[in-house]
C-alpha cells in the first residue's frame, strides 16, 4: 500500500473529501494522497490533465470530480451539466489510460437509470428506458463515463469500476439555497425559517415522491471498499466487463417524511407545507444495493444519525 500513489479528483467535495478521510484512517500516508483544487488544474483542459498525469504518475484514481446539482440546477443549467461532466471523465480517464493507470473508480449517479425503472433498480436497468427529463443532460453524462470505463476495459485490459450512488448528504455538502439538492436544501431552509421565526416552509413538489439517501462517510467507506476488492471477487457480482455497481442505505423516504426529520434535526417547530405548483421529479428512486451487500459491504448510518451531523457540519461551517 505503501509504494501506492492516490489521485482523489475533486478532493475537496462532499463525497471527495471523504474518501481522502477514509483513505488517511486507513493507513495510506499524507503523502500517498494527491489533490488539486479547480484553480491548480481545470480538469475540463485536456492538456493540463495530460500534463498533470505525466508529471505526478499516480497508481489509482478516485474520480469523484463532477458538477452537480438539484433539480433547479438540472433544469437551469443543463449545457453547463452536460458539457462539464463530459470533458471532465472523458480527460481523466484517458489521461489516466495513456499513463498506465490500472485502477480507477469513477463516481456516477443513480440519475444513470430509466424514470420509470422497476424499483429497486438494479444494474441491469441502464439504458432500459427514458431518463428523467429535468437531469437527462447529467444522466446522459454519467452514462458515458460508465461506458468509458467499460470501453478501456474491454479494449486495453484496465481495472476500471463504477460505483453508483444513491442520493447523499453530509458534512461537505453544498447549501446553496437554490442549486443544492434536497437534504443540504431543506438544512438551510428550515435554519433560516428557525432564525427568523417563519411560521411555515413551504416544499417543492407534492411531498409524495420516495428518494433514498446515502451517508456521505458510509459513500466514501464502499468506494474505497470497491476499489480494494481483488477483481475477481468484484466480478463475481457483475456481468463480465459491467464497471458498474449501485451503492444505497437499503430502504428509501418520502420527501415530505425526509422534511420532517429535516425539521426535527434543525429544532424547527413551524408548519411544512407543498408546493404542488413545483416539480417532483422522478416518482421514486430506490437502489438495488444487494450485489455489494454480497460482497460484504453495508450502509452504518441512519437517517437521524446522518442529518445531525449534516445539521453540525452546516453551523460548523457558518453558511
Amino acid at each position: 500500500m505503501k509504494t501506492e500513489k492516490y489521485f482523489v479528483a475533486g478532493h475537496n467535495g462532499m463525497v471527495g473529501s471523504g474518501i481522502v478521510r477514509t483513505l488517511l484512517a486507513q493507513g495510506v500516508g499524507p503523502e500517498q494522497i494527491i489533490s488539486r483544487s479547480r484553480k491548480e488544474i481545470d480538469l475540463c483542459n485536456q492538456q493540463a490533465v495530460h500534463d498533470f498525469f505525466a508529471t505526478e504518475r499516480p497508481t489509482q484514481v478516485y474520480m469523484a470530480a463532477a458538477k452537480v446539482g438539484g433539480i433547479h440546477a438540472n433544469n437551469t443549467y443543463p449545457a453547463d451539466f452536460i458539457y462539464d461532466n463530459l470533458m471532465v471523465q472523458a480527460n481523466v480517464i484517458h489521461a489516466a489510460h495513456v499513463n498506465g493507470v490500472q485502477k480507477l473508480l469513477f463516481l456516477g449517479s443513480s440519475c444513470i437509470y430509466p424514470r420509470l425503472a422497476p424499483q429497486p433498480m438494479t444494474e441491469d436497468a441502464l439504458l432500459s428506458g427514458m431518463l428523467e427529463p429535468t437531469n437527462e443532460p447529467y444522466g446522459v453524462a454519467k452514462i458515458a463515463g460508465i461506458k468509458l470505463c467499460e470501453s478501456y476495459n474491454r479494449q486495453y485490459g484496465r481495472d476500471y469500476r463504477s460505483v453508483m450512488p444513491t442520493n447523499l448528504y453530509g458534512p461537505g455538502d453544498n447549501y446553496h439555497p437554490e442549486n443544492s439538492h434536497v437534504i443540504p436544501a431543506l438544512i438551510r431552509r428550515f435554519h433560516e425559517a428557525k432564525v427568523s421565526g417563519a411560521p411555515e416552509v413551504a416544499i417543492w413538489g407534492t411531498g409524495t415522491p420516495r428518494r433514498e439517501f446515502l451517508f456521505v462517510n458510509d459513500m466514501a467507506a464502499a468506494s474505497v471498499f470497491v476499489m480494494q476488492l481483488p477483481l475477481a471477487t468484484y466480478q463475481s457480482q457483475t456481468k463480465p466487463m459491467q464497471s458498474h455497481i449501485n451503492v444505497g442505505s437499503g430502504s428509501d423516504v418520502t420527501i415530505a417524511e425526509v422534511a420532517h426529520a429535516v425539521a426535527q434535526a434543525v429544532g424547527y417547530t413551524g408548519a411544512v407545507t407543498f408546493d404542488t405548483s413545483k416539480p417532483d421529479g422522478a416518482p421514486r428512486k430506490w437502489m438495488d444495493s444487494s450485489k455489494l451487500n454480497a460482497l460484504g459491504w453495508s450502509a452504518r448510518t441512519t437517517l437521524p444519525q446522518g442529518l445531525s451531523a449534516a445539521y453540525q457540519d452546516f453551523l460548523q461551517r457558518g453558511l
